[in-house]
């Protein structure tokens, strides 16, 4: 089969796309025909060598993926040959043929384009567990997404307006608030023209946001972390802005605020039984359109570096898919 294999960490440039073995289900997996391959900025820490765990060398990185069943191992009972799937992976999405645990597997909503389902395993699985599981967002409460036209981020917009939730977006250019405004949000900010901290203020009559959910990191997180209202939570979900933030302890004990991290894939391995659940709600989501999969561009396997380039360069809008068949 063919596959976009990490030989060295470093620059994305550096894979290459070539013929590698094709995988084996062994019990209680199964092999699938991936259709399409939703990107990540998670992969593009891994193929540098920086995401929390570092693959073994030579690796295929991509860790969301939809496609057919084309057989499986011993002890399988959910799935058979034939099955269309959506698979939540730790590496190997980007391949025509993956092995995955039947635990990680969902079956892919009728009617539902590959490339759709492709999209929503990892952002939607995130932002529904950040929300939900470490947040615990309430009706009537303030959500504040920062990078909110990403693929986290505007999951995190269309969950907080589901769960009942006021949702103001923030993102760098006006395109990427029209885009959130678009998904749902109440209320957006241009953080690259305004003061993230003074629009909080603005917006919310003094008082703060409930919940700060945050993929980006960097400069704005302090600035966030300080329009938090008492009781706060603010969820560390990402560092795209490529700097980890650090926090003076007296901003949480003068709002008996929490610092809450969020890492959804160690979650799901360790709890698969909630996970299941969380599946099923986000399935529900989705089949009453108040969660739409935002797919804004796809790229064929050999144009994989067109497709990091707008991740990396932060270009992207929604989520973008590698179309493998």
């Amino acid at each position: 089969m063919r596959a976009l294999v990490c030989r060295e960490f470093g620059h994305f440039d550096q894979l290459v796309v070539e013929d590698v073995d094709d995988p084996v289900a062994g019990d209680g997996e199964v092999v699938i025909d991936i259709r399409s391959a939703g990107v990540n900025f998670p992969d593009l820490l891994s193929i540098s060598g920086q995401y929390q765990v570092r693959a073994e060398l030579p690796f295929v990185p991509g860790n969301e993926a939809a496609g057919v069943v084309a057989a499986v191992g011993s002890g399988v009972k959910r799935f058979k040959p034939g099955d269309e799937v959506i698979a939540m992976l730790r590496g190997g999405a980007f391949a025509e043929k993956c092995v995955a645990s039947e635990r990680v597997l969902a079956a892919k909503p009728a009617g539902m384009s590959f490339d759709d389902a492709a999209s929503i395993g990892v952002t939607a699985g995130t932002s529904h567990h950040a929300l939900r599981n470490r947040a615990d967002l309430q009706p009537g409460e303030t959500l504040l997404v920062l990078g909110a036209a990403g693929g986290v981020g505007i999951a995190a917009v269309e969950i907080g307006k589901a769960f009942g939730a006021r949702v103001i977006a923030a993102a760098s250019s006006d395109e990427k608030c029209a885009f959130a405004r678009d998904a749902g949000a109440d209320a957006v900010i241009n953080y690259s023209s305004e003061d993230l901290r003074d629009a909080i203020k603005t917006l919310t009559d003094g008082t703060g946001v409930d919940v700060v959910y945050d993929p980006v990191g960097g400069d704005l997180a302090l600035q966030a972390m300080r329009g938090l209202a008492w009781h706060g939570r603010y969820l560390v979900v990402g560092f795209a802005s490529g700097d980890i933030p650090s926090f003076p302890a007296n901003l949480a004990l003068l709002k008996e605020a929490s610092i809450v991290g969020v890492w959804w894939g160690t979650w799901l391995a360790r709890h698969p039984d909630e996970h299941a659940r969380s599946l099923q709600e986000i399935g529900e989501l989705l089949a009453s359109g108040k969660l739409r999969p935002k797919v804004t561009a796809s790229y064929a396997l050999d144009d994989f570096k067109e497709a990091f380039g707008a991740i990396a360069e932060r270009r992207a809008l929604g989520k973008i898919v590698l179309r493998i068949a």
